[in-house]
């Protein structure tokens, strides 16, 4: 059997302190292609942005995208507090990362919007519109269709 999956992943620090700069941010990334050659992930594209981190990734089959979110930010996490002192001092609780995570399965969207979306990340608030048509309409149970 062949497949091919990709999930879109992204998740904020916590508390959103944009800490993720200059060499932590280096470090981050280093360490974050540590963690995806250790599971059998291929990262795709990535972006580091101050609070928070875009990922497009691949892996095989038996790795849930849970599973894939617990190691990338476990181990990243637990490895950047150990290195750099001023993430110790400001998060005490040893978290660096929010409770929560976004994870999108590349298919809704074409993997070359998800790259562009990502490679296109900017300080300016804004909008990206994911769907350019309306939905279809949506079948009632009785055969036909609501409009």
């Amino acid at each position: 059997m062949v497949t091919e999956l990709k999930d879109h992943f992204v998740w904020k620090t916590k508390y959103s302190y944009p800490v993720l700069r200059g060499e932590i941010g280096l470090r981050l990334r280093q360490r974050l292609r540590a963690v995806c050659v250790e599971q059998e992930m291929t990262m795709i594209e990535g972006n580091i942005r101050p609070n928070h981190v875009h990922l497009l990734v691949s892996a095989p089959t038996h790795r849930s995208p849970a599973k894939m979110a617990q190691y990338l930010k476990g181990r990243s996490s637990y490895r950047l507090q150990r290195e750099f002192r001023e993430l110790q001092k400001r998060y005490w609780g040893q978290h660096l990362w929010g409770r929560s995570y976004f994870c999108a399965t590349v298919g809704a969207v074409t993997e070359e919007q998800v790259k562009r979306y990502i490679e296109q990340q900017e300080d300016e608030s804004g909008t990206f519109q994911v769907w350019d048509e309306p939905p279809p309409p949506a079948e009632c149970a009785l055969g036909g269709f609501i409009r």
